[in-house]
């Protein structure tokens, strides 16, 4: 009788460890970090996490997301901001990072996802490809895959673009990020990214004009081709 309840209870508390644990069935990226939720908390931009990864604590900032405390999370990109202000909490956090591929899911190895898109550079932000029909663009307004083609025509150059905002990031490294797309392309690249103080809500039409800047690297995995910095943002008129 003692064997046996030893035996159960070694089951259950063999189970209680594994519970949670997923297997995946594919390589995992070996940069991947483990981290469980501690602690939540939703601002108008961001989710904040205060999460655990081995015997440290610290905080990440993720796209608005529901999460609970115990969560298991998984992601490979951060960028590290220090003494950040966040001005929808009033508050100011010592050390977060900026997470841009949290997962439930432990993050796969590049070869184990060999049907995902090729068009963005090893080590840059991943973005998706949205359904922008092509936009009209207006005088002196040059098409993104005109940019695209001819980069050494616009490097260093201070131009207009017009495109549809598909993604929208603020307060990071005292500015905000904005992805734009107007429909074309060339070859890989469809979306810039662009820099601005301003606040332009996702879905909008709007002409950007800035200084472009080619192979930025940024660090922590971030790496663009092809940067608008310092942009200001006026919102398009109809054609």
């Amino acid at each position: 009788m003692k064997l046996y309840l030893s035996i159960l209870i070694s089951i259950v508390f063999l189970t209680a460890c594994n519970q949670g644990k997923v297997d995946v069935g594919y390589a995992i990226d070996p940069d991947n970090r483990s981290v469980e939720v501690v602690d939540v908390v939703q601002a108008n931009a961001y989710t904040y996490l205060n999460v655990e990864e081995g015997s440290q604590k610290f905080w990440i900032a993720v796209s608005t997301m529901d999460a609970r405390k115990g969560d298991e999370l998984h992601f490979t990109q951060a960028m590290e901001m220090k003494d950040f202000y966040s001005r929808d909490l009033d508050r100011t956090f010592d050390i977060v990072l900026f997470v841009d591929n949290i997962s439930t899911l432990p993050i796969p190895a590049k070869t184990a996802n060999l049907s995902a898109p090729a068009q963005q550079h090893e080590g840059r932000p991943a973005t998706d490809k949205k359904a922008v029909q092509i936009i009209k663009h207006g005088e002196g307004v040059v098409p993104l895959s005109e940019l695209f083609s001819n980069p050494g025509k616009y490097s260093d150059q201070v131009i207009k673009v017009t495109g549809e905002v598909t993604k929208f990031n603020t307060g990071i490294m005292g500015k905000n990020w904005a992805h734009i797309q107007d429909g074309t392309s060339h070859d890989k690249f469809f979306d810039l990214t662009v820099t601005t103080q301003d606040v332009i809500p996702v879905g909008d039409v709007v002409v950007f004009e800035g200084r472009i800047v080619l192979n930025k690297d940024l660090g922590s995995g971030y790496f663009y081709e092809f940067l608008m910095e310092d942009a200001s943002a006026k919102r398009a008129v109809a054609m």
